[in-house]
């Protein structure tokens, strides 16, 4: 059986994914089998492994940084919002149905059985267990139920790193403020404190690391600088969805109220001068040289959002001037003539679309998973530069489109004129495909970056820069000496 180390963050998005790929990664390089698990994750980025089955992308990232494919075993508990109030749950990689919160909330501890079971099966087939919590784990009126932060560690008997995020300030409060609202078996569980996103010397720290252990009596582990290792985030908080300023290409992401796989578009920032901006309101869209849009997990009402601020209208006008516009899956089916809900998957009825391609979707009763490869048709006008181009990708969508235009990719699709739209998520991450595009898009020559050669790249970064920061060998010792 593998030993564990469990990740634990004062809030979310204080960098325990980031911190989970690092350990991964730095285990693997030091011979080791790891593997990461998170029992529950929310998010609207997921990931289809290569058995049809569907986890947070998060874990997936972490599984490529350990060096393993990614299993959903690694993510037995998956909630897709698709309201403020409600969630599609999906456990071992299918879906269970919609739950509003407090339904949820009621029954998640029955899910617990099915946690354990993948948690023991992983550490089978792994040495070391990388585990994430999830928010804080000092949400007092949640804690009576929870099954992935203390709730967990505390059935398991995982030793924890409770990481800060000091770039947003207030890094006492939130180490040794944790601590304290810990009950006394929960904070016995706490071996090691974590500073992350250091900015400047981490020397200038050492009063502070002096405080923390002092007060605490827990030891500090590392002061993790600010490092600008290009990893694939999933969180909603993620930096890139905050980025607006134009480069050359300039490529604006309509950022949907439901957004989700926005890492579809992470190729485009490993080439050196693109940009990719996530645009919320009609006068922020400008010229850019393409438009996309992305995967929803409310396309119905996502579209009326368009229509209603007035960015359907943007776009539409965009698009007859000639500029390039693609839409992946949920966006794919807006651009079409109408979406139909006979089975009431979004509250039912049907919706006009945006009538820029011709086809129709029919929302279905199942969800259709699975993971596609193949090369995009012949194709004419600006498209053509993507002629023959071989893709591979994933596809996750409950609805069948069908229509009468070009077909864009063998695994379907549709092109007319300068728009396009599939449900492939990670059409554009081969470096034939990514650099044609950008070439078309620059009017001059790209050279292509293999996206694979360049992640892993990124994940050594990350390790090199973790590994210089965390004392290891203390980290070593706590996975050998446990609780």
């Amino acid at each position: 059986m593998a030993d564990s180390i469990m990740l634990q963050g004062t809030m979310s998005n204080a960098g325990k994914s980031f911190l989970t790929a690092a350990l991964c990664r730095i285990f693997r390089q030091d011979g080791h089998r790891p593997a990461p698990f998170k029992s529950q994750n929310m998010a609207l980025n997921s990931y289809i492994t290569t058995d049809g089955l569907e986890m947070g992308r998060a874990q997936a990232m972490q599984a490529e940084a350990a060096g393993i494919e990614p299993d959903v075993r690694m993510n037995p508990v998956l909630l897709k919002p698709t309201t403020d109030t409600g969630s599609q749950v999906i456990v071992n990689g299918k879906v269970r149905g919609d739950m509003r919160a407090a339904a949820y909330f009621r029954q998640k501890k029955a899910l617990l059985p099915e946690i354990l079971a993948a948690c023991e099966s992983l550490s089978r087939s792994h040495d070391i267990l990388v585990i994430e919590g999830a928010g804080s784990p000092v949400e007092l009126n949640l804690k009576a139920d929870d099954i992935v932060n203390m709730g967990l560690a505390l059935r398991i008997q995982a030793p924890v790193l409770l990481v800060g995020d000091i770039d947003r300030g207030g890094i006492f409060a939130q180490l040794l403020g944790t601590l304290q609202l810990l009950e006394p078996e929960e904070r016995a569980l706490v071996k090691g404190l974590i500073v992350n996103r250091f900015r400047g010397d981490p020397s200038l720290f050492a009063d502070g690391v002096r405080i923390l252990e002092e007060r605490s009596g827990v030891p500090v582990l590392g002061v993790v600088p600010y490092l600008s290792a290009d990893i694939e985030d999933e969180d909603s908080l993620s930096d890139k969805l905050g980025r607006t300023a134009p480069g050359r290409p300039d490529i604006a992401v309509i950022a949907l109220p439901k957004l989700s796989n926005f890492t579809d578009f992470d190729v485009f920032l490993q080439y050196e001068g693109a940009a990719v901006r996530y645009v919320r309101r009609p006068s922020d869209l400008g010229t850019p040289d393409l438009v996309i849009l992305p995967g929803t997990k409310s396309t119905i009402a996502d579209l009326r959002f368009l229509r209603e601020s007035g960015m359907e209208t943007a776009v539409k006008r965009l698009a007859s001037g000639g500029t390039p516009v693609f839409g992946i899956c949920g966006g794919y089916q807006m651009l079409g003539e109408e979406i139909a809900d006979p089975l009431g998957s979004e509250g039912g009825g049907s919706i006009r679309g945006m009538g820029l391609l011709p086809c129709r979707t029919v929302f279905a009763a199942e969800k259709h998973r699975s993971r596609v490869s193949g090369r995009f048709a012949q194709l004419s006008g600006f498209w053509s530069c993507l002629s023959g181009a071989a893709y591979e990708g994933y596809e996750i969508h409950m609805g069948e489109t069908t229509g009468t235009g070009t077909p864009l990719t063998e695994a379907g699709g549709f092109c007319e004129g300068n728009v396009c739209g599939c449900y492939v998520h990670g059409i554009f991450d081969t470096a034939e495909v990514s650099a044609r595009l950008l070439q078309a898009l620059l009017h001059s020559e790209v050279v292509p970056v293999d996206r694979r050669a360049y992640k892993e790249q990124q994940y050594d970064l990350l390790a090199d820069g973790v590994r210089k920061s965390l004392d290891m060998a203390k980290i070593y010792r706590i996975l050998e000496e446990g609780v």
